[in-house]
């Protein structure tokens, strides 16, 4: 894999953790929102500007992947996934105070232990 290719499936994978935690807040704020005010989850789910603005960043991040898969082998590309993993896992404790335990961070470890494994064993071509 050549280094633009890497930074686009790199791009790919950060904008889809990123989309990924957006929603995820959005979802937090509509639900919130609905239970304080009476209106429906849904509703106030597809006018929340969190929500719109996630599937946004998750449609470009379906670009980008687009085109990481006219670039590099589909078995190369996508245990890449896993990063978005552990940037999900690390994210959602800090930022949304959410809780992991030592099974979660285990298994987090054995998976990018995996991509590794690929990366490193990748057919070049």
């Amino acid at each position: 894999m050549n280094p633009a290719s890497i930074g686009i499936l790199l791009l790919a994978v950060a904008l889809a953790a990123t989309g990924q935690l957006i929603l995820k807040n959005g979802m937090n704020l509509a639900k919130t929102h609905s239970a304080e005010t009476g209106r429906s989850l849904v509703l106030s789910a597809i006018t929340s500007p969190w929500i719109l603005g996630g599937l946004v960043i998750f449609g470009v991040s379906a670009i980008a992947w687009l085109v990481t898969l006219s670039r590099v082998p589909l078995s190369v590309a996508y245990p890449f996934n896993a990063l978005g993993y552990v940037a999900i896992l690390i994210a959602s404790t800090v930022i949304l105070h959410e809780r992991a335990n030592v099974w979660t961070w285990t298994g987090t470890v054995l998976v990018v232990t995996g991509l590794i494994v690929v990366v490193t064993t990748a057919p070049s071509g």
